[in-house]
């Protein structure tokens, strides 16, 4: 394990601009800029036709720039040159890549460079503070400002949409009775007015609130955890274990590569990955081996979105000795 863990200590983490295929230029930032695809071995832009906040959420998450703020229009970080690859996106939000979306076929489209679309990546999305990755008090930022949620105006769709944001499953229980301590910071004037399908709650309809809502009534939330790290003792380093149809369960490490490792990390906001350990390096687990053969490509936003045999189906070819574990840079202790 020593071997494993001197990496951790001469790693640097290193926030790229691009994401294999897709780049932001122009901006103050890596996150943030004018969109360009990589496509017939050149850099190219893309029109600003249909652009909308989900097509930016795919970007700015597949660039790992994790969190969607702003969509920047008629080439708002200059005209790009080249040829234009893309046109009429239509993305869910959910999809891996901005290539995944629908769209005119590539290099298809009825655009000038002064349409060319931007957008603005944030590095700070929501967050549950006094509990753990997947439990606490409910807070938003807005600017460079942390906001906390009245749950009074706070219901089952608004959970399912931040459970689902935090990569932390479905929600388990919705609290207002400062189970996890009382907030100070600033109460948030909207009310969520979420349908319980949207991707970030940024997608959510919004509407103001009037209501004077006390710090004892803030939204407190407990979310079901999908993914964790086990049998090291850190959040950021152990045997990779996956929760399916309510139980815990481990991945074979048969195909298992460093991209994985990266969409692991990603996932679990813990860093880069450092190592993809094989062979139950960090022990055996036990119950189902939910997941064999992972097919990441590195840049997805969660362990799900890659391809994968059918979950569950390996009792015949998978066991515990196979075990796949991972480490990461971030919080390591």
């Amino acid at each position: 394990m020593e071997s494993y863990l001197t990496l951790i200590f001469l790693s640097s983490v290193l926030r790229l601009a691009t994401a294999g295929n897709v780049r932001l230029v122009g901006g103050s930032n890596s996150c943030a800029g004018r969109v360009e695809v990589y496509y017939n071995e050149e850099w190219g832009t893309v029109c600003d036709d249909l652009w909308g906040l989900t097509n930016t959420a795919v970007v700015c998450r597949e660039l790992g720039c994790d969190y969607t703020s702003d969509t920047m229009r008629v080439a708002h970080f200059g005209p790009g040159s080249g040829r234009i690859w893309l046109d009429n996106v239509g993305c869910s939000g959910s999809e891996p890549s901005v290539f995944n979306c629908p769209k005119l076929k590539i290099g298809e489209h009825d655009c000038k460079h002064t349409q060319d679309v931007g957008v603005i990546c944030s590095d700070l999305g929501i967050r549950l503070v006094g509990g753990s990755r997947c439990s606490g008090r409910l807070e938003v930022p807005h600017g460079n400002t942390w906001y906390t949620v009245c749950a009074a105006a706070f219901d089952q769709q608004d959970a399912e949409v931040v459970c689902r944001e935090l990569g932390c499953g479905a929600p388990v229980q919705v609290l207002g009775e400062d189970a996890f301590g009382k907030g100070d910071a600033q109460m948030w004037t909207q009310e969520l007015q979420c349908r319980g399908d949207e991707y970030q709650i940024a997608f959510c309809p919004v509407s103001s609130s009037s209501s004077n809502c006390p710090h004892d009534n803030d939204v407190e939330l407990v979310c079901s955890e999908t993914l964790r790290l086990v049998g090291y003792g850190s959040s950021c380093a152990g045997r990779v274990e996956v929760l399916h149809d309510g139980q815990w369960g481990t991945v074979s490490d048969y195909g298992w590569e460093m991209a994985d490792a990266a969409v692991v990390c990603r996932e679990l906001d813990c860093g880069e990955a450092v190592a993809a350990p094989k062979h139950a390096y960090f022990g055996q687990g036990k119950g189902p081996v939910w997941i064999i053969n992972v097919m990441c490509t590195g840049v997805e936003s969660a362990l799900k979105n890659c391809g994968a045999h059918d979950w569950g189906k390996h009792a015949n070819y998978a066991n515990h000795a196979d075990d796949a574990g991972v480490i990461c840079s971030g919080k390591f202790s």
